[in-house]
């Protein structure tokens, strides 16, 4: 399923899809076989994107499906496959030209470059080239115009078949022979491609000395160019400045500018000397404010006597005095510079102008983003060999800090899980001893009512004999104090005798007691039921308090038992 197409640059050999594209293949193989695509023309060539034929009339336009060819111009195009979906990715791969929802006809092109996104989904890819790559690379490199037309001819002179697995449909008849060109196809072309192009013809000795100059001249700016003396090669001199040579020594600045300002008004004058020495180099460039004036001090001044010497005048090529920004930035100078920038400008307005078609401009975009993304990795890739070794030993430090940290919090966490292994086993010893007896051998043995008693009257002997934390000192004194309090306070009621005294006395011993109870802490149930029953013992045989009283007396209490408690935490 091959096929070789004869080219007048050279020839190509097509491997074609035939389980992935069939009626696609089909259409291709049985054109080839009826010679359709013999003599036909390159019509478009985009360098780096792909080089399109299959079009007898040569416009780009035109051309029939071997169905339209057999049974009339209504089946002119036919529907190819879509499936399998194969993209443009590699260069080399034919692909036939779609029109609208997979509608192909003759018509087909070569990729010249990788990564075509742009024509994936639109246009059917039907095979690839296996030999040939020269002509491909023939293809790229035409000279071709603003709408990529080929100046010279490349044609197809010739296809041939290697093996074809399709059946010839109805009503077709394979030609005997190769048909001879006829003047529809020829019609189109410019350059025949055989034809030996000769820029001398018609052209006088002195045209062909003009054209030989100009091209050396091209050739010098376009190295001067490569060199970075030349911002560009097409950047014309100025055309205000002459050159003014075979001068006097004794010839100054002032003389040249009074003897050129009848002619206008000059800009500068000036004599050009020698860096170290100061002496004239007999010449001088004379600028000019208008291009009128320029030219009439060209045709009167030249071979003219200024003192004592025939000078010479012409128009400047020097572009010395430009100064160049840089690459897009522009040029910095007098009015020598403004030919260079009218170049510039009219060179943006011509690519403005110039009709982009949609494929271009996705091929635009496509080539803006890969040197973008080129870019990107340069930046990327342009750290230098110090800054790695810097980079490295950053990350290594690092890291051997963070080994460090990780031994250190992993020690710490050891001592801490064994230290709390040892208390909770020292916990779980201290109440299964309670209930078992130590290990005797391999079993273990109840214990007795007796032994467990003294068990744990040892264990608490040990938990009395710790030393307590200070808040349990503190704890411990305040509960020293109160009973201490509370021994003293029933001696004292001891002491007193009762006496059946009057109402005064009953009321001072009623509000002492108060504050006596009022002055005791935290204590037990049997020390509040003792000393209720001691004030009620005192208070017998004194009068009856009013129930009033006895509210105040409790309020008072709750307030001293209160103010107790917030001294006892601020404490603690």
């Amino acid at each position: 399923m091959s096929v070789v197409i004869e080219t007048t640059i050279g020839d190509m050999t097509v491997d074609l899809f035939t389980e992935e594209r069939p009626v696609a293949c089909l259409n291709f193989l049985k054109l080839c076989k009826l010679k359709y695509y013999n003599y036909n023309l390159f019509h478009t060539i985009e360098q780096g994107f792909i080089a399109q034929t299959g079009d007898p009339t040569g416009s780009g336009d035109g051309g029939d499906s071997i169905f339209g060819v057999l049974q009339g111009p209504e089946k002119r195009f036919f529907q190819a496959e879509n499936l399998p979906k194969i993209y443009h990715k590699n260069a080399g791969l034919i692909s036939l030209v779609g029109a609208a929802k997979h509608l192909v006809g003759s018509q087909f092109f070569f990729t010249l470059g990788e990564d075509l996104e742009s024509l994936d989904g639109q246009h059917c890819v039907i095979g690839e080239v296996v030999e040939g790559s020269e002509v491909l690379r023939k293809l790229n490199e035409a000279i071709v115009d603003e709408k990529f037309r080929p100046y010279q001819d490349i044609r197809i002179t010739h296809t041939v078949i290697l093996d074809d697995p399709y059946a010839d449909p109805r009503s077709f008849r394979e030609p005997s022979r190769s048909p001879s060109p006829t003047p529809e196809r020829m019609k189109n072309g410019r350059i025949a491609a055989d034809e030996d192009i000769d820029d001398t013809d018609g052209k006088t000795m002195e045209e062909i000395q003009e054209m030989l100059a100009e091209r050396e001249a091209k050739a010098r700016a376009t190295i001067l160019e490569i060199v970075g003396d030349l911002p560009d090669a097409e950047m014309a001199p100025p055309e205000n400045v002459l050159f003014v040579c075979k001068l006097n020594p004794v010839t100054t600045d002032d003389d040249l500018e009074i003897i050129f300002s009848r002619f206008g008004k000059v800009k500068s004058c000036e004599v050009i000397r020698d860096r170290k020495s100061g002496d004239s180099l007999q010449y001088a460039f004379v600028e000019f404010d208008e291009k009128k004036a320029c030219e009439a001090a060209f045709f009167k001044m030249d071979n003219v006597l200024i003192d004592d010497r025939r000078i010479h005048v012409d128009f400047s090529q020097s572009v010395a005095k430009i100064k160049w920004r840089g690459k897009g930035r522009g040029v910095e100078g007098d009015s020598r510079s403004l030919d260079f920038n009218n170049l510039r400008s009219s060179k943006r307005e011509n690519q403005n102008t110039r009709k982009r078609t949609p494929e271009r401009r996705r091929r635009v975009e496509y080539n803006r983003d890969r040197r973008r993304t080129r870019s990107r990795s340069r930046k990327r890739h342009a750290i230098s060999s110090i800054e790695k070794l810097k980079v490295r030993e950053e990350y290594h430090h690092k890291h051997e800090n963070h080994k460090r940290f990780s031994r250190s919090s992993s020690r710490t966490s050891d001592c801490k899980r064994s230290s709390y292994r040892e208390k909770s086993r020292e916990r779980q010893d201290g109440r299964s001893a309670k209930y078992h007896a130590p290990k005797e051998g391999n079993g273990t043995q109840a214990l007795n009512k007796r032994d467990k008693t003294a068990h744990a009257r040892r264990i608490y002997e040990k938990r009395l004999s710790h030393k307590p934390d200070q808040r349990n000192q503190e704890r411990h004194q305040r509960c020293v104090y109160s009973k201490e309090s509370k021994e003293n306070k029933s001696r004292k009621y001891k002491r007193k005798s009762p006496s059946s005294s009057s109402s005064s006395s009953s009321s001072s011993s009623s509000s002492s007691s108060s504050s006596e109870s009022s002055s005791e802490t935290e204590s037990s149930s049997e020390s509040d039921s003792s000393s209720s029953s001691d004030d009620t013992s005192s208070t017998s045989s004194s009068v009856t308090t009013s129930p009033g009283e006895e509210r105040k007396k409790k309020v008072v209490r709750r307030k001293t038992q209160n103010k107790k408690r917030e001294i006892e935490k601020h404490r603690t």
